[in-house]
């Protein structure tokens, strides 16, 4: 059996993902908020797995992942109008609470200009974040889940690979929930939700120097974490042949 890396098992964990064109991705934006469901319909469909993941793996339990999924496309559906472009790195104010989205950005550059842009991802998933965050203030009373969702699969495995598949996503999650709250977000969303480093940075609102760092020391963390099991597993295991 392969031994992924950390980032590898937790990117390997839900079902493919489509990545659209960056062309094709921003034409379906500037229509969509032009009010046009169609185009809407099409980045639901590109953005579905990606962000059910990263709410999954935020809170553990499939029917509150599939709401929250639903309510932050909601979201997303009534802020797209005062979306725009902008240049990378270009300040942006925080929103008034979680529960609101982030607001409309500068204008972007002239067209034809080699600025590079903040993709549209980001701008989602800093949406979905804040709302996770949301999410558990309220249910800061209720007891963790430890529902895994049987959504993580991939149909053209045989169940003794469909079962090891996931085994290791379970271990990855339970990992991954008990790292520093900075640390964890920044490997869901680049390694779970398949952001890159800009796109990462603009989410959460760092620099993506500092995101590099979390992301470093939290798959640092997590290595420890997984081969400390795996240890404990073994000694474990030579326990009982003695």
């Amino acid at each position: 059996m392969v031994d992924h890396s950390p980032s590898q098992r937790l990117a390997s964990t839900g079902e493919p993902r489509e990545v659209l064109p960056p062309e094709v991705e921003r034409d379906l934006v500037d229509r969509a908020r032009r009010r046009d469901q169609e185009a809407f319909g099409l980045l639901y469909d590109a953005y579905l797995p990606r962000l059910y993941r990263y709410c999954l793996t935020r809170v553990g339990n499939e029917t509150d992942a599939e709401d929250l999924t639903e309510e932050i496309f909601l979201k997303v559906f009534r802020a797209i109008e005062g979306f725009q472009w902008r240049a990378t790195g270009a300040p942006a104010a925080d929103p008034a609470s979680e529960d609101d989205p982030p607001p409309a950005d500068p204008p972007s550059a002239e067209p034809g200009s080699q600025e590079p842009r903040v993709p549209f991802a980001a701008w989602l998933f800093r949406i979905a974040h804040n709302h996770v965050i949301s999410f558990h203030r309220r249910a800061a009373t209720r007891g963790p889940s430890a529902e895994l969702s049987e959504a993580i699969r991939d149909d053209r495995r045989g169940p003794a690979e469909i079962a090891e598949a996931k085994v290791a996503a379970e271990e990855v999650f339970a990992a991954v929930r008990q790292l520093p709250e900075a640390q964890r977000d920044v490997l869901l969303l680049r390694f779970a939700s398949g952001l890159s480093v800009a796109e990462t940075a603009e989410a959460l609102g760092k620099q993506q120097t500092n995101v590099k760092v979390l992301q470093h020391k939290g798959i640092q963390r997590l290595k420890r974490m997984l081969s400390g099991e795996a240890e404990g597993a073994a000694a474990d295991a030579e326990g009982r042949r003695r």
